[in-house]
């Protein structure tokens, strides 16, 4: 995984933002086992801290799970996955539709130009 970061926003997000695009984009399968929290913070150049942060936020959406003693997994159930990657689309499709609406686009035309780019 390459970890870039942007100065405009907190490291913790871009963080989960990463390893949850990394979950839905089937970079890390349903039950992937994640390195430890101190490799992890360490590969990307943070502090630990932050990387548990992060990791404690994606448990708490469902993405991840620990096991006392094995570590940290990517979650099995494709619903909750499912679900994020949906959410994840629909955040990507309101950001294009503002950015061609600025461009003087509406809908229809938005739908013809995706058509066009189809053929």
């Amino acid at each position: 995984m390459e970890w870039v970061f942007r100065s405009e926003l907190p490291i913790y997000s871009q963080l989960v933002e990463k390893i949850r695009l990394g979950i839905v984009s089937g970079e890390l399968p349903p039950g992937t086992r994640l390195a430890s929290v101190r490799e992890l913070a360490a590969e990307a150049g943070v502090n630990p801290n932050t990387m548990q942060r992060a990791l404690q936020e994606l448990e708490r959406e469902g993405l991840v799970f620990s096991q006392r003693t094995a570590g940290r997994f990517v979650t099995e159930d494709v619903t909750v996955i499912d679900a994020n990657k949906r959410r994840l689309a629909r955040g990507q499709l309101e950001g294009f539709r503002a950015a061609m609406e600025k461009l003087g686009y509406d809908r229809e035309g938005i739908i013809a130009m995706l058509k066009e780019e189809e053929e």
